[in-house]
């Protein structure tokens, strides 16, 4: 769960980076930061395991594309935050001078989500088509909780983006709609292997 975290915090960073560029009014680095020394220091403590040589090439594909939309759901959780706390300096009147103007963050929180639910799509594709070959026929199709969660997350983001293109969704509604299926996400993969890893002290 570590090493994913912290190659998550990467990705995010990235994102930030690129933003930054285009908009200038950023300045929440010190938060990332802090959030990602803390990621790459749980990855030192708890390093999880080495993929197996014999494994089947679709399943580190399946593993960074699945990492990738975690990256892409968790910058655009955090960019959720930034549009609540924007919403609320506007309805306070208070002057905004840390981010960008508040249809541009909006935009950008949509941008990310919709290409983390593609990837997040391709993912459970590459899971459902080549599931015998990922983990073997007992794990093919099974019911745990890491599937379970993940296809929680996917209807939640595919509702949440039904809900801004069809019903033109914004603000606290749509955030709402976004941390749940973040909250889904994390439980799917991180939060099950937290579980094994550090409650159960357990890496298979």
């Amino acid at each position: 769960f570590a090493p994913a975290l912290s190659a998550m915090a990467w990705l995010v960073i990235l994102i930030y980076v690129l933003e930054n560029h285009w908009y200038p009014q950023f300045k929440t680095r010190w938060v990332l930061m802090g959030l990602s020394a803390a990621s790459v220091l749980l990855a030192i403590v708890y390093p999880g395991q080495v993929l197996p040589s014999q494994a089947t090439v679709w399943l580190p594909m399946h593993w960074t594309l699945g990492i990738a939309a975690y990256g892409l759901f968790a910058a655009a959780v955090f960019h959720g935050w930034l549009l609540q706390r924007a919403e609320k300096l506007l309805r306070l009147a208070e002057p905004n001078e840390e981010m960008p103007p508040l249809l541009t963050l909006e935009r950008l929180t949509f941008r990310l989500v919709t290409l983390g639910f593609v990837l997040l799509t391709l993912t459970l594709a590459v899971g459902i088509v080549f599931g015998e070959q990922l983990y073997g026929p007992q794990f093919a199709l099974k019911a745990d909780h890491k599937t379970i969660f993940s296809f929680l997350s996917w209807f939640t983001f595919a509702y949440l983006l039904w809900g801004r293109y069809s019903l033109g969704w914004r603000g606290l509604k749509a955030i709402r709609v976004l941390y749940l299926g973040g909250g889904f996400l994390l439980l799917a993969y991180v939060g099950s292997r937290f579980v094994l890893e550090v409650l159960l002290g357990r890496l298979a």
